[in-house]
Protein backbone atom coordinates (compact mmCIF):
# COMPACT_ATOMS: atom_id res chain seq x y z
CA UNK A 1 0.00 0.00 0.00
CA UNK A 2 1.15 3.53 -0.94
CA UNK A 3 0.75 5.71 2.04
CA UNK A 4 0.90 9.59 2.48
CA UNK A 5 1.43 10.88 6.01
CA UNK A 6 0.24 14.74 6.23
CA UNK A 7 1.56 15.86 9.74
CA UNK A 8 3.52 18.88 11.10
CA UNK A 9 4.44 17.57 14.11
CA UNK A 10 7.51 15.16 14.31
CA UNK A 11 6.30 12.70 17.14
CA UNK A 12 3.02 11.95 15.56
CA UNK A 13 4.46 11.61 12.61
CA UNK A 14 7.10 8.77 13.24
CA UNK A 15 4.12 7.27 15.51
CA UNK A 16 2.31 7.03 12.38
CA UNK A 17 5.30 5.63 10.36
CA UNK A 18 5.72 2.88 12.60
CA UNK A 19 2.50 2.20 13.45
CA UNK A 20 1.91 1.66 9.01
CA UNK A 21 5.05 0.11 8.57
CA UNK A 22 4.41 -3.35 8.38
CA UNK A 23 1.44 -2.61 5.86
CA UNK A 24 3.38 -0.35 3.02
CA UNK A 25 5.51 2.53 2.04
CA UNK A 26 4.91 5.87 3.11
CA UNK A 27 6.15 9.85 2.74
CA UNK A 28 5.48 12.37 4.96
CA UNK A 29 4.42 15.96 4.20
CA UNK A 30 5.32 18.38 6.98
CA UNK A 31 2.32 21.24 6.17
CA UNK A 32 -1.01 21.50 3.58
CA UNK A 33 1.22 22.43 0.45
CA UNK A 34 3.51 19.72 0.57
CA UNK A 35 0.19 17.48 1.26
CA UNK A 36 -1.19 18.24 -1.97
CA UNK A 37 1.96 18.51 -4.18
CA UNK A 38 2.66 14.88 -2.86
CA UNK A 39 -0.69 13.69 -3.90
CA UNK A 40 -0.76 15.72 -7.28
CA UNK A 41 2.57 14.36 -8.26
CA UNK A 42 1.15 10.31 -7.04
CA UNK A 43 -1.26 11.01 -9.39
CA UNK A 44 0.79 12.03 -12.52
CA UNK A 45 3.10 9.43 -11.64
CA UNK A 46 0.28 7.08 -11.97
CA UNK A 47 1.08 5.24 -8.71
CA UNK A 48 -1.67 6.88 -6.44
CA UNK A 49 -1.70 6.78 -2.77
CA UNK A 50 -4.11 4.18 -1.42
CA UNK A 51 -4.35 5.96 2.27
CA UNK A 52 -3.60 9.57 3.18
CA UNK A 53 -3.53 10.18 6.76
CA UNK A 54 -4.05 13.66 7.05
CA UNK A 55 -3.97 16.13 10.36
CA UNK A 56 -6.30 19.09 10.07
CA UNK A 57 -4.31 21.52 11.70
CA UNK A 58 -1.01 22.36 9.58
CA UNK A 59 1.10 25.26 8.39
CA UNK A 60 0.48 26.90 5.17
CA UNK A 61 -2.58 25.35 4.47
CA UNK A 62 -4.91 23.31 6.94
CA UNK A 63 -6.08 19.52 6.55
CA UNK A 64 -9.87 20.71 5.59
CA UNK A 65 -8.55 22.84 2.89
CA UNK A 66 -6.39 19.51 1.24
CA UNK A 67 -8.94 17.58 1.73
CA UNK A 68 -11.15 19.88 -0.42
CA UNK A 69 -8.38 20.00 -3.23
CA UNK A 70 -7.76 16.00 -2.85
CA UNK A 71 -11.37 15.24 -3.76
CA UNK A 72 -11.88 18.00 -6.32
CA UNK A 73 -8.93 16.57 -8.22
CA UNK A 74 -10.24 13.21 -8.23
CA UNK A 75 -13.13 14.38 -9.69
CA UNK A 76 -11.59 16.57 -12.55
CA UNK A 77 -9.54 13.54 -13.09
CA UNK A 78 -13.04 11.41 -13.62
CA UNK A 79 -11.74 9.13 -10.39
CA UNK A 80 -14.81 7.20 -9.02
CA UNK A 81 -16.08 7.20 -5.64
CA UNK A 82 -15.20 3.98 -5.26
CA UNK A 83 -11.55 4.57 -6.29
CA UNK A 84 -10.72 7.92 -4.20
CA UNK A 85 -7.94 7.72 -2.14
CA UNK A 86 -8.79 6.69 1.72
CA UNK A 87 -8.32 10.00 3.81
CA UNK A 88 -7.94 9.51 7.27
CA UNK A 89 -8.15 12.58 9.21
CA UNK A 90 -5.57 12.20 12.27
CA UNK A 91 -6.42 14.96 14.88
CA UNK A 92 -6.52 16.35 18.33
CA UNK A 93 -9.76 18.50 17.13
CA UNK A 94 -12.84 16.13 17.91
CA UNK A 95 -15.34 19.49 17.66
CA UNK A 96 -18.30 18.54 16.37
CA UNK A 97 -18.01 21.19 13.84
CA UNK A 98 -14.31 19.72 12.89
CA UNK A 99 -15.89 16.28 12.06
CA UNK A 100 -18.47 17.66 9.83
CA UNK A 101 -16.46 19.71 8.08
CA UNK A 102 -14.41 16.62 7.40
CA UNK A 103 -17.13 14.51 6.50
CA UNK A 104 -19.89 16.28 4.99
CA UNK A 105 -18.02 19.23 3.03
CA UNK A 106 -14.55 17.55 2.66
CA UNK A 107 -15.00 13.63 1.87
CA UNK A 108 -12.86 12.45 4.76
CA UNK A 109 -13.14 8.35 5.07
CA UNK A 110 -13.14 8.08 8.71
CA UNK A 111 -11.65 9.87 11.37
CA UNK A 112 -9.14 9.13 14.24
CA UNK A 113 -8.43 11.84 17.08
CA UNK A 114 -4.99 12.26 18.70
CA UNK A 115 -3.79 10.43 20.67
CA UNK A 116 -3.59 7.75 17.91
CA UNK A 117 -3.78 4.10 19.57
CA UNK A 118 -2.45 1.35 17.05
CA UNK A 119 -5.79 -1.03 17.62
CA UNK A 120 -7.99 2.21 16.74
CA UNK A 121 -5.94 2.47 13.24
CA UNK A 122 -6.04 -0.88 12.07
CA UNK A 123 -9.82 -1.01 12.80
CA UNK A 124 -10.10 1.68 10.26
CA UNK A 125 -8.06 0.33 8.10
CA UNK A 126 -10.33 -2.68 7.90
CA UNK A 127 -13.12 -1.03 7.65
CA UNK A 128 -11.67 1.41 4.86
CA UNK A 129 -10.79 -2.49 2.89
CA UNK A 130 -7.24 -1.73 3.37
CA UNK A 131 -6.33 -4.62 5.49
CA UNK A 132 -7.39 -8.30 5.41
Amino acid sequence: MRILIAEDDFTSRRLLQKMLEPFGSSDVAVNGEEAVTAFEAAQKEGRPYQLICLDIMMPEMDGQQVLKIIRRHEKELGVAPRDEVKVLMTTALDQPHDVVEAFYHGGCTDYLVKPIEKKNLLLKLRECKLLD
